[in-house]
């Protein structure tokens, strides 16, 4: 029992110990010494070097400059995209083109084998990738492990000289800057339709073997010809455009005469009739229709109310509405019910009955009829009623068929 709290106390006395250890750090600075105390090496180091920044006499060095970065936007825009857009703003190309690396001296030229026995390995130099770029007049050398990174350095050189500058203004584009760009063959016809000639080309001759060929071309436009010859059609016949170009350049300038502009005369709107009479020989339908768009007014909207009726004796009801007017039609179908409806509108917002005859196919004639009379009475009643029938003359007397419609 004594023996194991006899431990337990040297182990406790120990570990204090190790904890409170303390070390001593000495700086030495010329003829000036500083001495500090740590629980650690590192704590200690730091505490004797501030103690010297506070108690030395030497002067002290003067702050670094910050540096400079080339690069405005690392990481999303690389140097030589951002060149690229500062150069289609200045109208110079940049071009890139690759060097060939300078030559690496062999210092084992002149050693025999004999000598390299006690040599050391020599790990080889890596290679450096040189590129020369050119932005208008001006070049830049750039260097990198790889071409890519050499770019990237040309690059940046090329931003850090050319950012600050002012962009140089363009010369304006001229007539011979634009036909540059346009073919020789392109140019005579266009030259030859303004002037109002007519332009040939023809094969003169053809010559050589199968593998060498050699086409002679005339060209004639108006009065002027000339000849070209190359190893193919399409060549001499440039060449003959080419040749022409020089003659036709030469004809006096043409001024170029504004035509008068045309002046049209502006059509009047047709003005509709929406008198009473108008459309009597009409469809009801188009009639309340045509009424509506000469108005500028919204169109006839029609409903299907109620079918009724036996099954072979259908009656249909049909509503029609313009504005605030509601008004509705019968009929054997859809189609008749929709008719009486508009027939009804026409009526109420006082045009006159329509004279359009019916369909034969909605009129049921009866057998031996020598005369019929179809009548169509409109009563302003509340509600109205528009009663429609057809009178049969038979020679035994006179049968009257009527279909009432209420609304």
């Amino acid at each position: 029992m004594q023996f194991q709290l006899l431990s337990s106390v040297m182990c406790w006395f120990l570990l204090r110990v190790l904890l409170l250890q303390i070390f001593t750090v000495q700086l030495t600075l010329g003829e000036q010494v500083w001495e500090a105390e740590g629980t650690s090496i590192k704590k200690a180091q730091h505490s004797t070097a501030a103690k010297a920044l506070a108690e030395s006499v030497l002067p002290r060095p003067a702050p670094r400059s910050p540096k400079v970065d080339i690069n405005s936007n690392p990481g999303s825009i690389t140097p030589t995209v951002e060149l690229n857009g500062l150069a289609m703003k200045r109208g110079e190309p940049a071009i890139y083109r690759p060097l060939d690396p300078k030559p690496i001296p062999n210092y084992r030229a002149n050693y025999n084998f004999r000598g390299m026995i006690n040599q050391r390995y020599h790990y080889p130099v890596p290679k450096i990738f040189y590129v020369q770029l050119s932005v208008g007049s001006r070049e830049f050398i750039g260097e990198g492990r790889t071409r890519q990174a050499a770019r990237h350095n040309a690059a940046m050189k090329a931003l850090q000289a050319l950012r600050n500058e002012p962009i140089p203004e363009r010369p304006p584009q001229t007539q011979e800057g634009t036909d540059a760009s346009k073919s020789e063959i392109s140019l005579v016809y266009e030259i030859a339709l303004k002037r109002n000639l007519s332009v040939n080309f023809e094969v003169l001759k053809e010559s050589g073997p199968p593998h060498m060929k050699s086409f002679l071309t005339r060209v004639t436009v108006g009065e002027f010809s000339a000849e070209g010859e190359g190893n193919s059609k399409k060549l001499s016949k440039k060449r003959a455009a080419l040749s022409i170009l020089q003659d036709l350049k030469k004809l006096p300038f043409i001024p170029t005469v504004e035509k008068p502009k045309t002046h049209y005369k502006k059509r009047t709107k047709t003005i509709l009739k929406t008198g009473p009479d108008y459309g009597q020989g009409m469809n009801p339908i188009s009639r309340l229709a045509q009424i509506q768009q000469a108005k500028k007014e919204k169109e006839p909207e029609y409903q299907l109310l109620s079918e009724r009726g036996m099954p072979r004796r259908r009656e249909f009801v049909m509503q029609v509405k313009v504005n605030n007017e509601v008004t509705t039609g019968t009929g054997p179908n859809k189609k008749v019910a929709k008719r009486n409806a508009a027939e009804a509108m026409l009526l109420q917002l006082g045009y006159k009955a329509s004279t359009v005859s019916p369909n034969p196919s909605e009129v049921r004639t009866q057998p031996n009829c020598n005369f019929c009379i179809s009548f169509l009475i409109y009563i302003q009643t509340s509600p109205p009623l528009l009663l429609c029938g057809t009178i049969y003359l038979f020679q035994c007397g006179i049968t009257v068929s009527r279909r009432p419609s209420n609304f």
